[in-house]
């Protein structure tokens, strides 16, 4: 992956480094890119680059990097302000907070600085670029690219163009995200929550319903998703698992459990959102499994499995 550096020809600017960035940030040094890092905040971005290095030593550790953690690290650099992040950067990755406040005085700011040619990527989980991206010099040459967190170990990215946004920007990232290793996935019209998150809240939505009416606790309904529905969901979508799992295709399964289906969503309809009772009720449930304490720890053990995983399926599928 390192043919990336002469594709691009010029550095990548992290503006935000938080989780999502700093992942970010490990996804393009990993592919041979050199990488400005910035934050507001200096103490968040000095945080991010500590943990940067330790994901890098332990990605290595798996056989995920294809030169020492020393010589990729060396490619991120920490910056103290946003003209120095971006200053002839050929592609910006924002990653700052999921609020419009935040994001449309930064898109100003990059406007009045930006070099004309820049493209600019934005990790908005559900808020459409064309909410805080349009009507700027730079409008043409921003998108939504949304990842899942952490991006360096999932690699799904969601494109999702504004209404300003250009064919020959939509057609670089997609580029660029595949040349480090992400996997591509076009929306093609701007809806709240993108694709992922639409489906994560399908799921969600029914989960929390269900331990609300106490059909189920929070483990069984992790042991479903986790020990049954996950097994086939990691390497095959909901659309192809249908069409093996009727002996006709998915047509056939369509007719099949159609009006199954529907029933269930309609009985659905005028549920509401989740309120305080039913958010108590959860979280203390949760808690008998999982300590608030050791909820950090937790997020390292799944790090830790995601790069287990990425490694033995590296190994099955060569890529």
């Amino acid at each position: 992956m390192k043919a990336i550096g002469s594709f691009i020809g010029k550095p990548v600017a992290i503006v935000g480094a938080g989780l999502v960035g700093a992942g970010w940030a490990i996804a393009f040094v990993r592919a041979g890119v050199t990488v400005r890092l910035f934050d507001a905040n200096p103490r968040v971005s000095d945080k991010a680059l500590a943990w940067a290095a330790e994901q890098l030593s332990a990605l290595d550790a798996h056989g995920l990097l294809s030169e020492p953690p020393q010589v990729v690290v060396s490619r991120l650099v920490g910056v103290s302000s946003l003209k120095e992040a971006i200053d002839g950067a050929a592609y910006v990755q924002e990653s700052v907070l999921e609020r419009l406040d935040v994001k449309r005085p930064l898109m100003k700011d990059l406007d009045a600085i930006a070099d004309a040619d820049v493209i600019i990527g934005s990790s908005s989980s559900g808020i459409p670029a064309s909410a805080f991206a349009n009507d700027l010099q730079i409008s043409p040459r921003v998108l939504i690219a949304h990842p899942v967190n952490p991006p360096h170990l999932v690699p799904v990215v969601e494109l999702v163009p504004s209404t300003q946004t250009s064919a020959h920007t939509v057609e670089f990232v997609d580029r660029l995200m595949v040349a480090i290793g992400q996997s591509v996935v076009h929306v093609r019209k701007e809806v709240e929550g993108f694709v992922l998150n639409r489906l994560q809240a399908a799921l969600l939505r029914e989960a929390w319903a269900l331990h609300r009416d106490g059909v189920a606790s929070c483990e069984d309904i992790d042991k479903t998703v986790r020990d049954g529905l996950g097994w086939r969901w990691s390497f095959m979508g909901p659309f192809e698992t249908i069409d093996l799992n009727a002996p006709g295709g998915i047509a056939d399964y369509a007719n099949r459990f159609g009006p199954l289906y529907y029933s269930i969503a309609r009985s659905r309809v005028n549920d509401g959102p989740w309120n305080a009772e039913v958010i108590a009720q959860v979280e203390k449930d949760r808690r008998q499994h999982l300590c608030a304490d050791d909820l950090a720890a937790r997020r390292d053990w799944r790090d830790e499995k995601l790069m287990e995983f990425a490694a033995r399926k590296s190994s099955i599928t060569g890529q």
